[in-house]
């Protein structure tokens, strides 16, 4: 893959080059001083710059969205079709299973579109990263926007091809925290706590930013480690976090933490009724999860990946460039 794979969800405008968004050969001056001039001339950039309001209008990054919005419709297709046969399966641990399946295919996934936009398909990588700063808010709208219309298609491919009885039944794979079950004195509404389900997501998106995404966002780790390693450990990071969400619950109804709005918008847009129920845990679970990441890394000696020189897309400098201020 050539090695600007090696910062896996880095910042497009910035990773290639010294200075310029063009791979070219770096001067002999020391790596250092480069990231000093760029943090120093980060300060003085206009909201609008730092907002990367020209990501709008630039061609490159809406064709890279067409990687996150297929990425996204083929990762829905096959997680919602990974719950659905391993809970119709006879298996004792269908929740074992589903999380391993899980790991695997966004593993894959993920190799198959970090070439085209670094792999993000979910909105809670791209906010994320927008915070921080590594890409621009505009882009993180944009991506943002083709994850939610793949997740739909996703979710139609998948109405498609199943029967109907197994949609009702499994709800097309979708994100749910309660159901109506019936009960000895008629139907009942079952599954976790509201809560409970937005502090797992909470919980669950900050771990999955801390012990996975972490390494991507940190040059020296993601080349240290490779692309690839560093894009098997997000697998593997998500599908023990699915197993531990379906397992201390294990509540009949909820569906597990959804770390991935996307995923539940589409099949809540498809299927509808009571899939709704509930949906805003998750959108604002990841949320709260992704700017608490953020507070973190602001908490966290300023040495880690260039942050002692800035992102110029940091949210702080949106901010401080929205007031006018060059502090």
């Amino acid at each position: 893959m050539g090695s600007n794979n090696n910062v896996v969800f880095s910042d497009e405008e910035n990773q290639f080059s010294c200075g310029t968004n063009k791979v070219q050969p770096c001067s002999s001056t020391p790596k250092r001083s480069i990231i000093d001039d760029e943090g120093k001339k980060s300060n003085f950039l206009s909201f609008s710059k730092r907002l990367g309001v020209s990501d709008f209008f630039s061609l490159d990054v809406w064709r890279a969205s067409i990687g996150e919005l297929l990425g996204t419709a083929v990762l829905v297709f096959m997680l919602d079709t990974i719950v659905i046969s391993t809970l119709e399966s006879d298996t004792k641990m269908p929740n074992l299973i589903l999380s391993i399946l899980a790991a695997v295919i966004i593993t894959i996934l993920l190799l198959a579109v970090v070439p085209v936009s670094r792999g993000h398909m979910n909105p809670i990588i791209s906010f994320s990263a927008a915070l921080v700063g590594i890409i621009s808010m505009s882009r993180a709208i944009i991506y943002i926007m083709a994850q939610c219309v793949g997740a739909i298609l996703g979710a139609l491919a998948l109405k498609a091809v199943i029967s109907s009885s197994i949609e009702d039944t499994f709800s097309l794979g979708g994100c749910t925290v309660t159901i109506i079950a019936p009960g000895p004195n008629g139907p009942v509404i079952v599954g976790l706590e509201t809560a409970q389900a937005l502090w797992l997501e909470i919980f669950c998106t900050f771990v999955f930013l801390f012990a996975s995404i972490w390494m991507a966002y940190d040059h020296r780790q993601a080349k240290a480690l490779g692309h690839v390693t560093v894009l098997s450990i997000v697998g593997v990071v998500l599908g023990l976090l699915v197993f531990i969400s379906t397992t201390v619950t294990a509540k009949k109804g909820y569906a597990g933490a959804g770390m991935n709005p996307a995923r539940c918008f589409g099949p809540a847009i498809v299927r509808g009724g009571h899939l709704w129920d509930g949906h805003w845990i998750f959108w604002v679970g990841p949320i709260i999860g992704c700017v608490a990441f953020y507070v973190y890394t602001k908490i966290i000696p300023t040495k880690h990946f260039n942050a002692e020189y800035g992102y110029k897309h940091d949210f702080v400098g949106v901010v401080k460039a929205l007031f006018g201020s060059n502090v």
